[in-house]
C-alpha cells in the first residue's frame, strides 16, 4: 500500500494520478495487442462458423417453408381462415 502524506499538496494528488493514468493505458494497450493477436489468428475459423450457422439456418428455414406448404395444401379452407385473422388483428393494431 502506498503511503499517503499528511498533507498532500495538489502536486502530489497529481503526480499520484498522472502514474495511475500511465499505468492503466500501458495494461489497456498490452490487452488489445494481445486481443489483436487472438482475434487475427481466429478471423478464418469464424468465418467458417458463421457461414455454417447460415447453411444450417437457411436449411431449417427451407424444412419449415415445405412443412407449412404441406399442412396449408392439406387444410386450404384452415389455413386461408387463419390468414385472415392475422390479417384483422394486423389491421385492427396498426389502426390504433
Amino acid at each position: 500500500m502506498t503511503d499517503i502524506p499528511s498533507n498532500p499538496t495538489i502536486d502530489d494528488v497529481l503526480d499520484d494520478v498522472d502514474s495511475e493514468r500511465a499505468r492503466l493505458d500501458r495494461a489497456g494497450d498490452r490487452w488489445m495487442e494481445g486481443g489483436e493477436a487472438r482475434s487475427s489468428a481466429r478471423d478464418q475459423g469464424l468465418r467458417d462458423a458463421v457461414r455454417s450457422d447460415i447453411d444450417s439456418g437457411r436449411e431449417w428455414a427451407r424444412q419449415q417453408a415445405a412443412e407449412a406448404r404441406g399442412r396449408i395444401e392439406e387444410e386450404p379452407l384452415k389455413a386461408t381462415l387463419y390468414a385472415l385473422g392475422i390479417g384483422v388483428l394486423i389491421g385492427v393494431f396498426l389502426r390504433r
